[in-house]
């Protein structure tokens, strides 16, 4: 009990103090992770060889749970509708990277077979630390991000059929091995006549060693399927009955039985657990209870995958590095070296650019977890030489080390990189009316239906060809565009016009609109919207004429709300509501005259002084009114409401 308890804090101490300290400079959790388990690995001992196999046969969870949740956000059709990708560019990168290995090992003497083994295992990337770091760094739905997701879930399809083929690689076995398996075979005999105490992890296993190449790839086509009916048939049953209890704590418990009982199952067979929790999260993807399982498992996630960083960074034996440093870090840059350059050419090829293509390039360009477990199953299936498993465990070690450092790679060249993507040339605008609406998002959606159903023309200007092209769908004309043109503006009927609606996404570009439109037409209405408070002062300086804050309307129909339930009656509600909307309106025109766009207000001594006075003048006036018609000899009454 001493020594776990020592071991968690050694861990947990070192989660706390090198993790924030790497998110801090700007490496990411990741490094943080990784560079702690060398720290109280290999360099300060701290933790031993035995001690870290151990951990890392529990840190495996946080994987298993990961693929797991994974599998619930997508549903079996979203992985039909993602058919293109995932056979497509995931497919691609797999078969030519496994080709690309492949070929250069067989260059330095190596079988065919021994060979392909390992151009399968190098051709899988790390799904747990680079979903890791996109979601950290924001990058997750950006076209880089979500090409490398579809890569990484092919891969993680992928590692079914590879553990299905791999036996069908297995080397001759040598003397030691037929004897090995001479003695597997009476250590059997003696535990069926009750003289040995192998587990059943045991006996499965030694029953899938002595079985040939094909019938461990029946027994593993078995397995899958035994997952995914039981996910069909089984679960859904078990959780009406788990809901029946009404213990909250029922849903944590079945949540981590699932994962748990799946990874035995998987691993019994000698599986790998991770992709059973996929394949079992796909198929619960539609239930109705995937949220809570979500909910429950998301914070073990979390915890053990740090803990699977940890481990990785802790595994690394530098006895066998220093043994052979040139061949080891070659392999390990050899390897980085050529899936970047295949990925860089499968990206051009699928139409990234810029950022994007860097993106996936240096974020898959490592080996991943899953090669561990088909480095370790490929030996228990004599698919590799003696010796060289742990080799390549080690370069997988090294890559998963280096990812991190690709990331900030990646973003020291997307500081320095220009996007040149080639824009479509704006529209030939052949229709002018008295009402311009530029941008049309939410907002300007609604102010265009209101105004065209009302009986006037409009002509909306947008440079989001795809909501553009949504709309004439639906049949609403508009043109695609940059509306801060000129050009466009004039050919839209700028002179003619009566109002110009300014509703762009861009605070800035809101701002050069409405100044030039107020140059070219000082008679023109412009009516603006802005993002803050901030963002209006600079367009009573640019000159619009209504300003329109993006959720101030809807604070205060909320507000109105809360008052309605606080006790005062709907008329009150409203004539607060509205004693508000004119005090502000006032209150802003008042502190635009103070506004400096060059000092922040925080240090603008007058701005603060008017600001604060300004709220004091509101607060009673408004309980001034309250009082007024709450009182009886007032004509209006509560009950007027």
């Amino acid at each position: 009990m001493e020594g776990f308890l020592f071991q968690a804090t050694i861990l947990l101490g070192a989660m706390v103090i090198a993790v924030p300290i790497a998110s801090r400079l700007g490496f990411g959790s990741v490094l943080g992770y990784l560079a702690a388990g060398i720290i109280i690995g290999p360099i300060a001992g701290l933790v031993g060889g035995h001690q870290t196999t151990e951990l890392q046969h529990v840190a495996e969870f946080g994987v298993v749970m990961m693929l797991f949740l994974i599998g619930l956000e997508l549903e079996p059709r979203a992985l039909w509708d993602m058919r293109h990708r995932l056979l497509g560019l995931g497919g691609l990168q797999i078969t030519l990277t496994t080709l690309a290995v492949m070929g250069g090992a067989m260059y330095f003497g190596q079988g065919w077979s021994v060979a392909l083994a390992i151009g399968m295992i190098f051709a899988l990337s790390s799904t747990a630390i680079v979903l890791q770091t996109l979601s950290e760094k924001g990058l997750m739905q950006t076209g880089g991000g979500r090409s490398s997701f579809s890569v990484l879930l092919t891969q993680d399809i992928a590692v079914i059929p590879m553990l299905a083929f791999l036996p069908l690689l297995a080397l001759p076995k040598g003397a030691d091995a037929v004897l090995s398996g001479v003695l597997l075979r009476g250590t059997q005999a003696d535990a069926a006549h009750g003289n040995a105490t192998a587990t059943p992890h045991e006996a499965a296993q030694s029953f899938i060693a002595s079985l040939p190449g094909w019938g461990a790839t029946l027994v593993t086509i078995a397995a899958v399927a035994a997952i995914i009916l039981t996910g069909v048939y089984l679960t859904r049953p078990v959780f009406r009955f788990i809901h029946a209890a009404r213990l909250r704590e029922m849903y944590t418990a079945l949540a981590l039985l699932i994962v748990v009982g799946i990874s035995f199952l998987m691993m019994l067979v000698g599986l790998s657990p991770a992709l059973g929790a996929f394949l079992a999260g796909v198929v619960l993807a539609n239930s109705e209870f995937r949220h809570e399982l979500e909910s429950d498992l998301a914070p073990f996630k979390g915890l053990l995958l740090g803990l699977f960083f940890i481990t990785v960074g802790a595994g690394i034996n530098f006895e066998v590095l220093f043994g052979a440093p040139v061949m080891i870090f070659g392999m390990a840059a050899a390897l980085i070296l050529v899936k970047g350059v295949i990925l860089y050419g499968l990206g051009r090829i699928f139409a990234l650019r810029g950022r994007d293509l860097w993106l996936f390039t240096l974020s898959l360009a490592q080996a991943g977890e899953f090669g561990f477990v088909l480095v370790s199953f490929s030996n228990q299936q004599n698919v590799l030489p003696r010796g060289m498993g742990e080799i390549l465990l080690l370069v997988i070690a090294l890559t998963m080390l280096i990812t991190p450092l690709l990331f900030i790679l990646y973003d020291w060249l997307s500081k320095r990189i220009t996007e040149t993507a080639e824009t479509p040339d704006a529209d030939e605008i052949d229709s002018t009316g008295p009402v311009i609406i530029a941008g049309i998002g939410r907002f300007g959606q609604v102010v265009n239906r209101l105004v065209r159903s009302s009986g006037f023309e409009t002509v909306v200007l947008d440079h989001d060809l795809a909501a553009i092209q949504r709309m004439r769908r639906f049949g609403v004309k508009g043109f695609f565009g940059d509306p801060t043109r000129p050009d466009l503006l004039h050919a839209a009927g700028l002179a003619e016009a009566k109002v110009l609606v300014a509703t762009l996404d861009s605070p800035d570009a809101v701002v050069r609109l409405v100044s030039f439109a107020r140059r070219e037409r000082p008679d023109l209405h412009i009516i603006a919207r802005a993002r803050d408070r901030t963002h209006v002062f600079r367009l009573y300086q640019a000159g619009a004429n209504d300003i329109v804050r993006e959720v101030f309307d809807s604070s205060l129909r909320a507000g109105r709300y809360v008052l309605e339930n606080m006790g005062l009656t709907e008329f009150e509600a409203a004539e607060v509501e509205k004693t508000f909307y004119q005090h502000d309106r006032r209150s802003v025109r008042d502190l635009a005259a103070l506004w400096d766009p060059d000092t922040p207000t925080v240090e603008n001594a007058a701005y603060i002084k008017r600001a604060r006075e300004l709220e004091q003048e509101l607060q009673t006036m408004l309980l001034s009114q309250l009082e007024e018609s709450s009182d009886p000899g007032n004509g209006r009454q509560k009950s007027e409401g």
